[in-house]
């Protein structure tokens, strides 16, 4: 599809519907935690994946092809795409819903920094001040969290971690290479090259196995399936499509809608600080993605 400027009706509609996806997604690795350790989650996750991907491939009649100009720019998105997982199941091990998602939430900051000096995609003032706003939400989580005792410094650090790495790998999708390798081509390099780094890596940190049931199997085969084959897909699509801080924009809503699944499934508690920082975070990021006025 050729890219576009901004974004449509159909393009705000797939938008919307990967928001609550994502934001649903959240749940489901924190009630999956409880049955598989994080890391051992995360891989296994990525390489049920590797198949729906294969699949969703052979469907389009696109089989997938390894190039070997893409070989370098592969193995490091797979590698970031490993180091966001990693960190984002470890935080939803150790801290609440809400808080990971506020904190993870945070990425359009931090592609913004990087998109200004790599993409060339300028910091008005306007989009500095939304940045400052959404940095400041993101450290009120964190230090309010700590004070409390509700939430996890070292939770609240690897949601943090988390949302570096997602920066980075929308960095990655959007340079020459992987942008002419396509959204499939790009999740295939990144659940093939993921998966066995985490699986590699998760005997260091605890049993494999907790306290299993049949209901966290069936949501692992959902993360791999719907949540990563379908919503990833379709977020990286819509990022070569229309523009990326439009896309980004969007994840404001996923922090709020996951504080009150949160709140709702698990009994967290809804707090003025998490909720002003959650406010703080979503205002920043819509004055960072504000569209620039055309000059008179």
């Amino acid at each position: 599809m050729q890219r576009k400027d901004r974004l449509d009706a159909f393009g705000g509609s797939v938008l919307l519907g990967v928001t609550l996806l994502l934001a649903f997604n959240q749940v489901i690795v924190k009630q999956v935690n409880q049955g598989l350790q994080p890391v051992f989650f995360a891989g296994l996750r990525s390489a049920l994946a590797v198949l729906f991907v294969w699949a969703l491939l052979l469907f389009r009649h696109r089989p997938p092809r390894l190039r070997r100009s893409a070989l370098g720019p592969g193995l490091l998105m797979g590698a970031v795409f490993a180091a966001e997982f990693f960190c984002l199941f470890m935080a939803l091990d150790l801290t609440t819903v809400g808080r990971t998602s506020v904190i993870f939430y945070s990425m359009p900051v931090w592609f913004a920094i990087i998109a200004h000096f790599g993409l060339g995609e300028r910091i008005t003032p306007i989009r500095a001040l939304g940045l400052a706003m959404a940095f400041t939400g993101a450290a009120w989580a964190i230090l309010a969290g700590s004070a409390s005792g509700e939430g996890s410094l070292i939770g609240d650090l690897f949601a943090l971690g988390g949302s570096w790495g997602w920066a980075g790998t929308a960095f990655i999708a959007r340079r020459p290479v992987m942008r002419d390798e396509g959204p499939k081509m790009q999740l295939f390099w990144m659940v093939l090259v993921s998966g066995p780094i985490l699986l590699l890596a998760a005997p260091a940190f605890g049993p494999l196995i907790r306290d299993l049931q049949p209901a966290h199997l069936f949501w692992l085969v959902f993360q791999a399936s719907v949540v990563v084959a379908g919503g990833f897909v379709t977020w990286l699509w819509l990022l070569s499509v229309y523009p990326a801080s439009t896309v980004a924009s969007f994840s404001f809503l996923t922090p709020i809608l996951a504080i009150l699944l949160g709140a709702l499934i698990f009994g967290e508690s809804v707090t003025l600080p998490i909720l002003g920082a959650a406010c703080l975070v979503a205002a920043g990021i819509v004055l960072i993605n504000r569209p620039a006025r055309p000059a008179l």
